[in-house]
């Protein structure tokens, strides 16, 4: 268990400090906005604990070093990143209103990955809702997502997902996503169920395709 000092601690509550666990620029692969350019920042911890989940070493926000905002900042400006996707582990555990902030501040765009297990904090141009049987959404979180991502990874998903289809925005947009280690059993199913079922589309990770982050 990481020891803070109660400064450290102060400022992680606050946001001016972050766990993070990688940041890096590339294309975004999957859902609404695929292949627009943008600068990934992967905050540690998440307590949803989803057993297919392919980024299992950020639940423990303690293995991942604390940054302050400017730090992060200064390296995600460094790029030529218009655009910034703040992803995790579960990235809506921390108070995002700072480090959102200060990246609006400098006019670049703001996207949001998170299961919607946590109410909102910070500032977003588009927000990503992909909701997980193990912790699930919040109402509030689903009535502001602009985009609702279920990942596919047995029959019953497709149950789960049209049920929260219904607690949605009228203008939110509806993805299902196959979960990759079974993408090539379960694509057919996506396939027909989007077609039976058109206002779903169906999302791909297509960075895996193109070997990339």
């Amino acid at each position: 268990m990481r020891i803070l000092s109660e400064d450290q601690q102060v400022a992680l509550e606050s946001g001016l400090l972050l766990p993070v666990m990688e940041d890096f620029y590339t294309i975004q692969g999957e859902g609404a906005n695929t292949g627009f350019a943008a600068y990934f920042i992967r905050l540690g911890g998440c307590d949803v604990g989803c057993h297919w989940c392919d980024v299992k070493e950020s639940w423990n926000a303690d293995l991942h070093p604390l940054r302050s905002i400017d730090e992060v900042i200064e390296k995600a400006m460094s790029h030529e990143a218009k655009a910034i996707v703040i992803t995790g582990g579960e990235p809506l555990m921390y108070n995002l209103e700072p480090l959102t902030s200060a990246l609006k501040n400098k006019g670049l765009t703001i996207f949001l990955e998170t299961s919607g297990a946590y109410p909102m904090s910070g500032f977003f141009d588009w927000v990503c809702v992909s909701p997980k049987k193990f912790k699930g959404p919040r109402v509030d979180m689903l009535q502001r997502a602009d985009e609702l991502k279920v990942i596919v990874f047995n029959k019953s998903d497709f149950e789960w997902a049209e049920k929260h289809s219904l607690e949605i925005g009228a203008n939110c947009a509806l993805f299902l996503q196959p979960e990759w280690s079974k993408s090539e059993a379960l694509l057919p199913e996506i396939i027909a169920f989007v077609k039976n079922n058109p206002k779903w589309r169906v999302s791909l990770q297509t960075h895996k395709y193109m070997n990339i982050p």
